[in-house]
């Protein structure tokens, strides 16, 4: 079985994003199915407003016409609603061509907070471009069910996993003996990053990251250590060294970092918002308060065995599985899903592969 993902976020960009689908490649491998990636390495790019590191694709139409007929898929699912995402939908609806999308960013919330765009535009955009497909995978129920209110069609529930070999408690303290309070993350004004920085905690606050507002904080929190970006190993380090993750965006989809800092035995300090509802436990493996002063200093008690043994309901087995199957569900007919729902055989089953009740039709909207 071959799978095209469209996506406008890849290499060099370091999201979550990119690190979902580099990692189900990964799995999907395992699971004998091929995962190829339609990037903006593939066409002309240019630098995007206000976040030049990112980089936004020109896809000419003969481009990306010869990358589907050369690939063949088997099935294809649109990633993002860049102009690559829009190019392939347009692509797709052309020649009837089945496909399913995921909602990874809160465009609306961004868009106002960089442009002052009233958010109910952007959402009937992306409300078209998603109900276009024959299924909108998200990473929580409170995201489905907020998305179905507003409308979108169709929601199928795909979680994320962790890498516990990689992220896992270590005997190092990078950052001192004191207590340290830590953020991983885009430096960027919609990760409400700010809303951390001005608190007043014992210790030590770190960021590790990099983004557009990363050399404007960096001289005005001149107590805060930020340390750029950092990837493997390095990174895991940061979070070990840590005593508890500051999560202050009302913004993120999932969160990945939680699941990160949770397998590393880190206890969670977060606002009550779409990713910390559905992934912490409050009193277990975190503390969801609108006061984050307060979370941040009662998380400090938490046991960290405790967090970390939670962090293990998280696979990337199982969410490979969900995501093949998603699309088998979605794109297939009986014969071709019986197949493939054989050959992934059931997996191993999760607390976190939610149902989302949904009044979706089961059509797609032309």
């Amino acid at each position: 079985m071959r799978i095209l993902v469209a996506t406008d976020a890849w290499h060099p960009q370091v999201n979550g994003v990119v690190r979902t689908y580099e990692r189900l490649a990964h799995e999907l491998e395992r699971l004998g199915i091929e995962l190829s990636i339609l990037a903006p390495n593939e066409f002309h790019t240019l630098p995007c407003p206000t976040y030049p590191e990112i980089r936004l694709a020109l896809p000419g139409w003969r481009r990306l016409a010869r990358h589907f007929e050369a690939l063949q898929p088997d099935a294809v699912h649109i990633a993002t609603e860049g102009p690559i995402g829009w190019m392939a939908r347009r692509y797709c609806r052309s020649r009837s061509i089945a496909f399913t999308t995921s909602f990874h960013t809160r465009f609306p919330e961004y868009l106002e907070h960089r442009f002052a765009i009233p958010p109910r535009w952007t959402t009937a955009i992306l409300r078209s471009f998603h109900n276009g497909g024959r299924g909108l995978m998200v990473a929580t129920p409170s995201l489905a069910r907020e998305l179905a209110q507003q409308g979108f069609e169709r929601v199928m529930p795909w979680t994320r996993g962790v890498d516990l070999d990689l992220f896992r408690p270590r005997q190092v303290r990078h950052f001192g003996e004191d207590p340290v309070f830590l953020y991983v993350g885009r430096i960027a004004t919609e990760k409400n990053i700010e809303a951390f920085l001005k608190l007043d905690l014992p210790g030590r606050k770190v960021v590790v990251g990099a983004g557009p507002d990363l050399a404007e904080l960096t001289g005005r929190y001149r107590d805060v250590f930020f340390t750029g970006k950092k990837t493997g190993e390095a990174l895991a380090e940061c979070y070990a060294s840590a005593d508890v993750f500051v999560f202050p965006s009302r913004t993120d989809t999932f969160g990945m970092v939680l699941l990160e800092a949770m397998a590393s035995g880190l206890p969670i300090a977060a606002f009550p918002a779409t990713g910390p509802i559905d992934i912490v436990t409050p009193g277990e493996t975190g503390v969801l308060s609108e006061d984050l002063r307060a979370a941040a200093l009662s998380a400090q008690k938490l046991n960290r065995e405790r967090v970390r043994a939670m962090a293990a309901d998280y696979s990337w087995e199982n969410a490979a599985r969900l995501f093949v199957g998603n699309i088998t569900t979605a794109c297939m007919g009986d014969q071709k899903r019986a197949q493939n729902m054989a050959a992934l055989g059931s997996g191993k089953s999760s607390r976190h592969h939610w149902q989302p009740q949904s009044t979706a039709k089961n059509s797609p909207r032309i």
